[in-house]
């Protein structure tokens, strides 16, 4: 899609918006010559501040629909994040009708609200849509950010997720994940004939579409970490074979076919490269294929399995299960192979293992007490903590600013598998909507 975006300026502040500010920004931020909203935020309870976002103001009558629609998802958006806590609309005492006028802060002040989102929807000549939205700090009086985009109608849930992320980050100080995809293994039809088809999804659950139609059994999914690309296994006549599917042309290329058993396909940072584990007898180990020349090396030669390996995002190492111990634990080695070290000392047994996009943290799945729990720990292995638990959860994988984590859980019984997101600090569980039973996700980068 094509977005075209430019930045809105301040408004010019009057003088006694500006000692507003002032006085603010002695109460709020000692520190901080002008008061500026930010949520702090650490590892332990987060108190979610308060956000009014009115409707989005339509430039003509007939944009009245898509502004609710943005106004909608950039809500849900933020209120699923954990950290904001939308007002109820129906406790706003200004009506916002003009987004060129600075808003009547005192109003917004006598209903709590810390920030404020204002925007406006307009249907260009063109048949293309304008959004443009401003972010106000309501106890300083003052506009934090503003942008506007131009893009073709059918985008405007994208442009939320943009806006969204503009606000998350001025707020929090990190950056959003909003404008990002999600894809994994649609599950359909009764557990013994469990059909599965690759989708792709945008992060909340809307714009599903399926890649692949089921005939052939697909299994873990992973995209890119700096483009639009996604690796995952097909089991159909003969050897399993690892694909490289293009989500924005929609082209599919063998990466090879594996005599015996492949698992887990993942890029490398750059997306130059795919590491994967291959069975040979009673064994496995890990291979990096280069994806230019197809040529591949062994990364590790041992008695054991050696499985589901992940690269840091600086590609200097790769984390990896195995059982080489006994049972599986995780193991931390060079990308280029060498002495591995193992991390993981808990009870228990640990898989599925995979680097945070910050480098700060590995996600793993640990089974242990009749219980699979989805935790994080440091790469060092120090500083465990387990974030859910449950009877069958499984297969972490982190949105690009490493905050929140999606994962599938299944019940058992006659039911199937759904998919989760939990914050690292293991708080705010989300069930996220899918159409059918969902397996395997794989979060994508952000959108460019």
């Amino acid at each position: 899609m094509s977005v075209t975006s430019f930045r809105l300026p301040a408004f010019p502040l009057s003088r006694r918006e500006a000692l507003i500010g002032g006085a603010a920004a002695g109460l709020l931020l000692p520190s901080l010559a002008r008061a500026q909203t930010r949520l702090q935020i650490t590892e332990g309870n987060v108190a979610p501040l308060p956000i009014a976002i009115p409707n989005f103001v339509a430039g003509t009558p007939a944009d009245g629909e898509v502004g609710a629609g943005v106004t909608q998802v950039i809500t849900n958006n933020l209120k699923r994040s954990g950290l904001f806590a939308p007002i109820d609309q129906a406790a706003f005492i200004e009506k916002i009708s003009n987004t060129d006028a600075a808003p009547q802060f005192q109003s917004w002040k006598a209903i709590n609200a810390q920030a404020l989102v204002t925007g406006r929807m307009t249907r260009q000549p063109d048949g293309r849509l304008n959004a443009e939205f401003r972010l106000w700090d309501v106890a300083a009086a003052q506009q934090l950010t503003g942008s506007q985009y131009s893009t073709s109608p059918e985008y405007w849930r994208r442009i939320a997720h943009i806006i969204s992320d503009q606000i998350y980050e001025r707020l929090t100080g990190e950056k959003g994940y909003f404008d990002s995809r999600i894809v994994f293994v649609d599950e359909s039809g009764a557990k013994e004939r469990r059909v599965k088809r690759l989708a792709l999804m945008d992060q909340d659950g809307a714009n599903v579409r399926y890649l692949t139609r089921g005939a052939d059994l697909v299994l873990t999914p992973r995209f890119s970490p700096s483009t639009q690309e996604i690796t995952y296994m097909e089991f159909g006549q003969g050897d399993p074979r690892v694909y490289l599917f293009n989500v924005e042309t929609g082209q599919r290329e063998i990466v090879g076919n594996f005599p015996g058993m492949s698992f887990s396909p993942r890029f490398s940072p750059d997306g130059q490269r795919v590491i994967m584990s291959l069975q040979q007898g009673g064994n496995s180990n890990l291979f990096v294929m280069d994806l230019r020349s197809k040529s591949t090396t062994r990364l590790t030669d041992t008695p054991a399995i050696d499985t589901s390996p992940s690269y840091a995002p600086d590609g200097s190492r790769i984390c990896f299960e195995s059982d080489r111990g006994g049972k599986p634990q995780i193991y931390v080695m060079p990308a280029t192979g060498g002495a591995a070290q193992r991390i993981s000392f808990g009870e228990g047994s640990y898989s599925t293992p995979v680097w945070s996009p910050r480098g700060d943290y590995i996600a793993f799945t640990k089974q242990g007490g009749g219980q699979f729990s989805i935790g994080i720990m440091k790469t060092d292995g120090s500083g465990e903590r387990l974030l859910t638990s449950g009877f069958h959860n499984e297969g972490p994988t982190f949105a690009p600013n490493g905050r929140v984590l999606m994962f599938f859980r299944d019940p058992g019984g006659n039911g199937g598998p759904s998919l989760f997101t939990v914050d690292i600090s293991g708080r705010n569980e989300q069930r996220v909507p899918t159409p059918g039973f969902a397996s395997d996700p794989a979060w994508s980068p952000l959108l460019s």
